[in-house]
């Protein structure tokens, strides 16, 4: 198997299910299991506090759905995610055409998110949402 010279990932930025049943989700991630997450004002539960693991996170569907296409509703000709997982890389410009050219078909390509981040999705063979992603504020 050919390793790509253009991709170098340094470490899983985050990961975390894709939630439907918001309530749900919340009861068992931090009422059964006490994870300690914040909230943020759009009830996005997040926390960098378990160790081992730099951002997990509960991401609803329609949040998933608003920053890969631009509208609260996932695409019925794609197969809807249950999980999402990012890997941040070296150099996002030189992964991204990586990925590009071995024919993946890409949701966002070096989008620049709110908080600085810079994220290119797709979704890996498994159907899960995958980011390729630079992240200022996670590296020393």
């Amino acid at each position: 198997m050919k390793t790509p010279g253009n991709i170098n990932v340094l470490f899983v930025a985050g990961f975390g299910p894709i939630v439907r049943d918001e309530a749900e989700s919340r009861k068992f991630y931090s009422g059964a299991l006490g994870l300690p997450f914040k909230e943020d004002n759009n009830g996005y539960l997040h926390t960098g506090d378990i160790e081992g693991v730099k951002h997990f996170a509960l991401w609803p569907l329609a949040q998933a759905a608003e920053s890969c296409f631009g509208t609260a509703q996932w695409p019925g000709n794609l197969p809807a995610p249950q999980a999402w997982i990012e890997f941040d890389v070296e150099n996002i410009e030189k992964a991204t055409s990586e990925l590009k050219s071995q024919g993946y078909k890409l949701l966002v390509s070096m989008q620049k998110e709110p908080w600085g981040q810079v994220v290119t999705r797709m979704l890996g063979p498994e159907g899960m949402l995958v980011g390729i992603t630079y992240t200022p504020e996670m590296r020393k």
